[in-house]
């Protein structure tokens, strides 16, 4: 059981090597949802290689945001909700980036829990014939993945390592018997050629990559959770970056090849697998494999979404606040009705929100505090980024104005990308504009110098009141 909560992880507690990281990474991104969202593309109309290109370069997008703030997790050993102090105020982080994050990561359970609830409920009615009914299998499997949750980091990455090897040997073996089957529709030369609604074009690519990416913009306030044990920042980027490209690639094409073969009548990848097979080790290990996707991301999504109450109500502890996340996303879990809606949820909902989060937080921790923060002043009320009543009023008219631009830009342009660049320019402009009219806009800016950080990061592991 995990015991640290929202305190800095000590320097010599930092001990994940990059396989770690990449494990977790790459179980959070190989799931039931990310393989639905492939297949639930092609049944949008795009065509195979439309839907690949939509979840890789959705997934590309939100990378850079998400890999510039997990190096404070590296350098400085809090997590991220804690880090998300330094730009909007020891208060503001609390109402806004946690309060943000509770909601979306409570979300993203239930999402993931129904997609492996419809994968449980189709593989046993090929296999064996029953009809499972679909929420009350929902709330089960949602029940069922709560325990690692709560038991925190150490037994999250454990369980990674064990999934990884088996859900990338019953997932390819998955894809061979798609690749190998001898209906029509199903040979590589058919699926590589199908077109899908050929008036969608670029538009229809951009608009799934931006869902895509608003879903993992999300993760970018608590990118540091993931990393904060790592050795160095070597480390991260190399799980980090090869875990994105590959369990992308993965989930997209094994969705978007199962639903292109039925010629995109069929957006349930697992449907189409228990259709063409009556093997029962077959179906054993597909259930397996459902199980251990969706418990290990849920188990990223519960503690990451505990991490954010406990930065919102410290008194609570890392404990009791992952179960009250995981009761939230319990009862969400019996609404299979978000399955329909994921691309308004996350495209519009999500991402007018997150989007220009990742552009004030990368901005502000990029060009005006230079990669330095005073992670002892993270803890401090009336300290260094304690700005105007706990809040840092800047940050939030800059939010605001980006979530007012997210809505403006056309669907056309990939706006996860473009509303993170123009809010932290809207976010370095008024910081540059305050800074010599306001003292606290002043302190706030002023990054510490070298001296000082290397001193902060060497007191990371100090105790510190939250």
């Amino acid at each position: 059981m995990e015991q640290r909560g929202i305190e800095p992880v000590p320097e010599e507690a930092r001990t994940t090597h990059w396989s770690d990281i990449f494990s977790i990474v790459f179980n959070f991104l190989v799931n039931p949802g990310m393989i639905l969202i492939g297949g639930l593309a092609v049944a949008g109309g795009l065509s195979f290689w439309g839907a690949v290109i939509a979840v890789t370069l959705g997934i590309a997008v939100a990378f850079v945001p998400y890999i510039i703030v997990a190096t404070i997790g590296v350098d400085y050993g809090v997590p991220g909700q804690v880090s998300t102090r330094m730009t909007y105020g020891v208060i503001g982080s609390r109402w806004i980036a946690s309060l943000l994050r509770v909601a979306v990561t409570t979300f993203q359970f239930a999402f993931q829990t129904i997609a492996g609830a419809l994968a449980i409920v189709a593989v046993l009615h090929a296999w064996l014939g029953i009809s499972l009914p679909l929420v009350p299998t929902s709330l089960v499997f949602a029940a069922f993945q709560v325990l690692i949750a709560t038991m925190g980091y150490g037994p999250l990455k454990h369980l990674s390592r064990i999934a990884l090897p088996l859900k990338v040997i019953v997932l390819g073996f998955s894809l061979y018997l798609l690749v190998s089957h001898d209906a029509p529709g199903f040979h590589p030369s058919e699926v590589f050629s199908f077109n899908g609604s050929s008036t969608l074009g670029w538009i229809g690519i951009a608009v799934w990559a931006n869902s895509v990416a608003a879903a993992w913009l999300t993760m970018v306030t608590d990118a540091a959770d993931f990393c904060r044990y790592s050795r160095t920042r070597a480390d991260m980027w190399i799980g980090t970056m090869a875990a994105a490209i590959l369990g992308a690639l993965l989930s997209a094409v094994l969705g978007a090849y199962g639903a292109a073969a039925t010629l995109g009548t069929v957006s349930n990848p697992f449907d189409v697998i228990s259709g063409i097979t009556t093997s029962g080790v077959v179906f054993v290990a597909l259930l397996i494999v459902v199980v251990l996707d969706n418990w290990t991301i849920n188990v990223l999504n519960l503690y990451t979404g505990g991490l954010a109450i406990v930065n919102m109500i410290p008194r609570l502890g890392r404990f009791w606040s992952t179960v009250v996340a995981s009761a939230i996303g319990i009862a969400i879990s019996a609404f299979p009705a978000i399955i329909d809606g994921f691309n308004t949820i996350s495209g519009v909902a999500i991402g007018c929100l997150f989007a220009p989060i990742a552009g004030v937080l990368v901005a502000d921790y990029v060009v005006v505090k230079r990669w330095r923060i005073d992670v002892p002043q993270l803890f401090v009320h009336g300290g260094r980024y304690w700005y105007l009543r706990g809040t840092n009023p800047v940050a939030v008219l800059s939010t605001a104005i980006g979530a007012g631009l997210y809505f403006l830009l056309p669907e056309a342009v990939l706006r996860c990308l473009v509303t993170p660049i123009l809010t932290g320019l809207v976010f370095v402009v008024i910081t540059r504009l305050l800074v010599t009219r306001f003292e606290w806009a002043r302190v706030a800016a002023e990054p510490i110098s070298a001296p000082a950080r290397a001193a902060a990061a060497e007191d990371a592991g100090a105790a510190v009141r939250p």
